[in-house]
């Protein structure tokens, strides 16, 4: 089943978010999600939101997920995206009616 990862990020140190930027593709092409988006600017329609960032990932299920987010690969990269962001990682899974 799909599953969807939704990080909401509040920018710390953006020089090191940015080292974290520069590598991710590398590191996520290697697996099965989709970068469905990843934008600064998001509306907020209702309520507040005292995040910079929203991310908006697709994984083919939650094995393909965790293949990535615990490679060896993204690990390493993963901690200049903690050193420059404070993040709500969310995992969903898809919708089967």
């Amino acid at each position: 089943m799909t599953v969807y990862v939704i990080v909401q990020l509040k920018m710390t140190d953006r020089a090191a978010y940015d080292r974290y930027q520069a590598r991710f593709f590398d590191v996520f092409r290697k697996f099965s999600g989709r970068l469905l988006s990843a934008y600064e600017q998001p509306a907020v329609l209702e309520g507040t939101w005292d995040r910079d960032k929203l991310v908006l990932m697709s994984f083919p299920d939650e094995a393909a997920f965790r293949a990535w987010s615990e490679s060896p690969e993204y690990v390493e990269i993963s901690s200049d995206r903690k050193a420059g962001a404070q993040g709500i990682v969310l995992l969903a899974k898809g919708f089967a009616p």
